[in-house]
């Protein structure tokens, strides 16, 4: 899965290239307040763009339901490219994407020109894989590449239908970075290699656990999964989150961590309070109690500080770190600490450091640390699966070496 073809080994002088891009940015009264997709996109359309490739972009933004719908056209992420790259991004404006201002401007390119199309979720046909939307896409180029590694893990038609009308199909920087970072983590990890889960909900992480398990030598367990995890091992949880239909897989996950011989670490003590503070940053009054100590009218919001201690512990030893998922209500300063702890022992070790994208990745870089880690994954779906040992099919579709 992880031999595929880049950037790097294809000829693209002369021909025209459909870049699928993720420039699913967030926008506010039309101007764009994250750049951080656009600017991770760069590299891959420059490398074009010098190459003497004729560089058409797409993308989806937020989710039109297959209409147009002006607040989410992508022509600001064209103004703001044609700043980025020095040099004009022609935004086509069509309602269908491939219309006439499309192919009259892939008409009209020079080599070295850039032309962006209008959101691909404008067709409803996008998210279903349909087959006339990815012939269109495939009528305007000659090679297609993929750098949007955030809807890898979905098969629609700009990733994976228009692969199926091209001959030429490869991945472009940004999804080379995410296979070898998530791919090589999983699949061979400099050892010890250290695991760290944590999130509201072990049901969002069944086969992640299951599969990390099998490739980790240490996997932690934060969050407020942490809780059923808990109950499972007879402690007693109070009002802390629980989801008793996973009780029985927790058990099962604790017996297989004991069969494989791996390190399976819970937090040992917790921060609790009278209830889930609302809003969510706002001020209130928390104790820190042993894991086995939760009084049955508190529950349980982020890890406790001896249990941060041991989690930070367990990092140092590391030599290939994965983090998905908070420790705790890490939007609430109070409830930040124990994500604070990791996000920090992770910033200080010398180990391949690799977030797994979504509350993670926004976590650490709200924190401040996000340059100090060595990977942050830019999808938090495509990283969870790619952790559970799935095929994405946005990568499957690329050609091979």
């Amino acid at each position: 899965m992880l031999n595929k073809k880049s950037v790097d080994d294809i000829n693209v002088k002369g021909k025209r290239v459909l870049v699928r891009c993720d420039f699913n940015v967030p926008l506010k009264e039309g101007k764009i307040t994250d750049e951080n997709r656009l600017v991770a996109a760069l590299p891959t359309i420059k490398k074009l763009i010098a190459d003497g490739g004729k560089v058409i972009l797409c993308s989806h933004l937020g989710k039109p339901k297959g209409e147009p719908k002006p607040e989410l056209s992508l022509a600001p992420v064209a103004a703001r490219l044609s700043e980025l790259l020095g040099q004009e991004v022609k935004f086509a404006a069509d309602p269908e994407v491939v219309g006439p201002n499309a192919k009259a401007a892939v008409e009209a390119m020079q080599d070295g020109d850039v032309v962006l199309l209008e959101n691909t979720r404008y067709r409803a046909e996008e998210t279903k894989n349909g087959e006339a939307f990815s012939k269109d896409l495939a009528s305007l180029c000659e090679v297609f590449v993929n750098d949007a590694f955030g809807t890898a893990h979905r098969a629609h038609c700009s990733n994976v239908g228009v692969t199926q009308f091209v001959d030429t199909a490869v991945v472009g920087y940004l999804m080379q970075k995410e296979i070898d970072f998530l791919g090589n983590a999983v699949n061979a990890p400099e050892r010890p290699f250290v695991a760290i889960l944590g999130g509201a909900k072990v049901a969002d992480k069944l086969n992640v656990i299951s599969n990390l398990l099998e490739k980790c030598d240490t996997l932690i367990i934060g969050g407020g999964m942490a809780y059923t995890f808990l109950k499972a091992a007879g402690k007693e949880t109070g009002a802390s989150l629980v989801d008793d239909t996973k009780l029985d897989y927790c058990t099962e996950m604790i017996a297989k961590a004991k069969e494989l011989g791996k390190n399976l670490l819970l937090p040992t003590d917790t921060i609790v309070a009278k209830s889930f503070p609302n809003p969510i940053d706002a001020e209130i009054e928390v104790e820190n109690v042993a894991c086995d100590a939760i009084p049955a009218d508190m529950m349980g919001l982020d890890i406790g500080t001896q249990a941060a201690e041991d989690f930070a512990a367990a990092v140092k030893s590391a030599k290939t770190v994965v983090w998905n998922g908070p420790m705790g209500v890490f939007e609430n300063p109070v409830l930040a600490k124990g994500t604070i702890a990791v996000a920090k022992a992770l910033a200080e070790t010398d180990a391949t450091t690799i977030i797994g994208g979504g509350d993670s990745a926004a976590a650490v870089n709200q924190l401040g640390f996000g340059d100090k880690m060595t990977h942050i994954s830019t999808g938090g779906g495509a990283s969870l699966e790619f952790l559970e040992g799935k095929e994405l099919p946005g990568v499957a579709a690329a050609n091979d070496k």
